[in-house]
């Protein structure tokens, strides 16, 4: 079940939790054996081996978890910078999990003892999750405040998180869609975006990428319109291995179907299949719908191309 990106909701019906900034983890605890599923239903319980120690912070019960995998940075803020150095490695050394621990944010229960609790509404998921015997570990309870939205929401500003994300107590759990019983609100504006092509560096960046050129697809999934590009926020790293992912990818023409990039763009880039997509940070967005000041944020393996969409809010509507 995906949020749907909206003004902070007030009112009754309304409860909150903390918007973490790592990534989307369904995790199943059977007989001691853990699965853990990204949100492309890739498996990529290998990749965190801190899992195998769930079923003993949670009672051995049989259970199927939703959550985020987090690291923290020095101040104890999530940190996907920390994360990015966890989130390609498929199986992490002892020096690395060490390094980069994670922790695993909890903020539902989908399974109870082979039981479905989908059709649960969010309050009765909510409260058995709460009731689970849990040992201090690996996983922690994404809190959960009935309000007021905006002190919650200042709250998680003045700790350095993410944002807010409003859940209607009475909503099921819909999984695989992005409904508007659930409303994120995150502090600094983000965006995925689809690779679609690359400019050449200049000075110090020459011989490498200067900039990427992102699309998303419109609300509607019909379209694939450019949103901008991006030449900030990269590590060397990052670029060598950018270059050497983005090069057997590329083709002749723009894969665009709806806003086309720009000339400014366009001119001298190296078109590429939509592949890879990264996530950006940046201020707002401008009034032909393209991202000012983004800065990248590192790959999304954990997303594909066809779900990514535009986060645009119309201010007129």
């Amino acid at each position: 079940m995906l949020a749907t990106l909206g003004p902070l909701p007030e009112g009754e019906q309304w409860q909150y939790e903390f918007k973490w900034d790592g990534v989307r983890a369904i995790v199943g605890l059977k007989g001691g054996t853990v699965q853990a599923i990204s949100r492309n239903n890739i498996d990529f319980t290998a990749s965190y081996p801190e899992l195998q120690s769930l079923p003993a912070q949670t009672g051995q019960r049989e259970l199927v978890l939703d959550g985020e995998l987090v690291a923290l940075d020095a101040t104890g803020a999530p940190s996907f910078s920390q994360l990015q150095q966890r989130m390609h490695v498929r199986t992490p050394s002892p020096a690395l999990v060490a390094k980069v621990p994670v922790l695993f944010y909890c903020f539902d229960l989908l399974a109870l003892d082979g039981k479905r609790t989908t059709g649960w509404t969010y309050e009765k998921r909510r409260a058995a999750l709460e009731d689970l015997p849990l040992a201090e570990g690996l996983m922690q309870l994404s809190p959960r405040f009935h309000g007021p939205g905006a002190s919650v929401f200042e709250t998680a500003r003045t700790h350095g998180l993410e944002g807010v994300v409003a859940k209607v107590s009475t909503s099921v759990y819909e999984p695989g869609r992005r409904s508007k019983s659930w409303i994120k609100v995150p502090i600094s504006q983000s965006q995925e975006g689809i690779i679609i092509g690359w400019r050449p560096g200049e000075g110090r960046r020459e011989g490498t990428l200067g900039s990427l050129l992102l699309a998303a697809h419109e609300p509607d999934g019909k379209q694939l319109s450019f949103i901008g590009a991006v030449g900030t926020g990269f590590t060397q790293r990052m670029l060598d291995d950018l270059l050497k992912e983005l090069q057997p990818l590329e083709v002749p023409d723009s894969v665009v179907t709806g806003r086309p990039v720009p000339q400014m763009y366009a001119r001298d880039a190296h078109w590429t299949k939509p592949k890879l997509v990264g996530e950006v940070q940046f201020r707002n967005w401008t009034p032909d719908v393209t991202m000012r000041h983004p800065s990248w944020r590192g790959l999304r393996i954990d997303k594909r191309p066809k779900d990514v969409r535009l986060s645009y809010l119309d201010p007129n509507s």
